[in-house]
């Protein structure tokens, strides 16, 4: 079996699926302080990088995503599957964790 390098372009979602990168979270607070990773809270916010096809209703009939790459998001905290790709973090995410699209 031949190794497929993991990249954003290599991973293309399935279904209602949606690859979102995560946010970067600040290092230090407003005062100055530097947080450790263990002090920081799990970010909800992110891009969208890449969405699957869609879902299909009970007739096979496909419904599109309501989101497109580049939407900025705000998801379920506990939601979806996080993958690090390189030096970046993603999580991939059913469609019905996305709670918002940040303007």
């Amino acid at each position: 079996m031949a190794a497929v390098a993991l990249n954003v372009s290599t991973l293309k979602p399935l279904g209602d699926r949606v690859l979102v990168k995560i946010a970067q979270q600040d290092e230090k607070t407003a005062g100055g302080i530097f947080l450790p990773d263990t002090a920081k809270e799990k970010p909800q916010v992110g891009e969208v990088v890449a969405v699957g096809p869609g879902k299909r209703n009970d007739e096979g009939k496909l419904i599109p995503m309501e989101l497109k790459a580049g939407d900025k998001v705000l998801y379920s905290k506990y939601a979806g599957t996080e993958v690090k790709l390189g030096s970046d973090e993603y999580v991939l995410l059913a469609e019905r964790d996305i709670l918002a699209i940040v303007q």
